[in-house]
């Protein structure tokens, strides 16, 4: 199983197509096909919010999915943004205003449109996936070994949003554990969520998210091979953003 995961996007849509041209795919009429080998793409999740151009990756990898081109799971902001659309009482900030002020800009049957193709992304979906005979496992945010294969709404949390204390940083976001410290299970887990300057290998876990949307870097691991791909991010370099680790 030859997998391409790539890492939080947030609306980095220019950044995405270099990446994935630059990892060895073609753009054909309903998508990207690798040119020389069997390859699929894959996404950690939190495919919009603050970057530029949310609606147009939610439409690229809406159809690779479609298409079975690509593996997909859903990430915290996706989670919110579908929340969104059903009408729930969200915050329009962290990032949401972003989507929102592109949504706006839409005609009603634009709206309604991609409305219905992140929704359908969602629900056909799973959590998190389990993938080359439970050797590789994709999750937003990271799981337990132990909780691989169940789902309930504390894995839910723990999938969408990490190892959190229930206390806040400043900035309104939840505290959160490093729960890679204590993985010590024989599956890879490939996951985003925590933007890191460097991506970050430990304990056969790899975090793939290097804060393109805070100026760092578009991130994919190519599997099995377990190589990095990068492209440099299009957006401002914000140094506050980024997660320095001990270890």
């Amino acid at each position: 199983m030859n997998i391409d995961i790539i890492g939080d996007i947030h609306g980095c849509y220019n950044e995405l197509i270099l990446l994935i041209k630059k990892l060895g795919y073609e753009q054909e009429q309903n998508g990207f096909v690798h040119k020389t080998e069997s390859r699929k793409l894959a996404f950690v999740g939190d495919l919009t919010d603050r970057g530029p151009r949310s609606l147009d990756v939610i439409r690229l990898v809406y159809e690779l999915v479609q298409q079975d081109q690509a593996y997909y799971v859903p990430g915290n902001h996706c989670d919110k943004l579908y929340r969104y659309f059903i009408g729930r009482n969200v915050q329009i900030k962290h990032g949401l205003e972003t989507t929102v002020a592109e949504l706006n800009a839409l005609t009603k049957f634009e709206f309604q449109q991609i409305k219905k193709q992140f929704m359908q992304l969602v629900d056909q979906s799973p959590l998190y996936h389990i993938l080359d005979k439970s050797r590789l496992i994709i999750a937003h945010a990271g799981i337990r070994t132990s909780d691989i294969g169940k789902r309930n709404k504390r894995i839910k949390s723990f999938v969408l949003y990490g190892d959190i204390t229930g206390e806040t940083n400043p900035d309104g976001t939840p505290v959160r554990r490093d729960w890679a410290l204590h993985h010590h299970g024989s599956e890879w887990i490939v996951y985003g969520h925590t933007p890191t300057k460097e991506v970050r290998f430990f304990n056969h876990t790899v975090n793939l998210d290097t804060g393109c949307v805070f100026g760092g870097a578009l991130s994919a691991l190519r599997y099995p091979e377990m190589e990095v791909v990068q492209v440099p991010s299009e957006q401002p370099f914000q140094k506050e953003k980024f997660r320095t680790f001990d270890t």
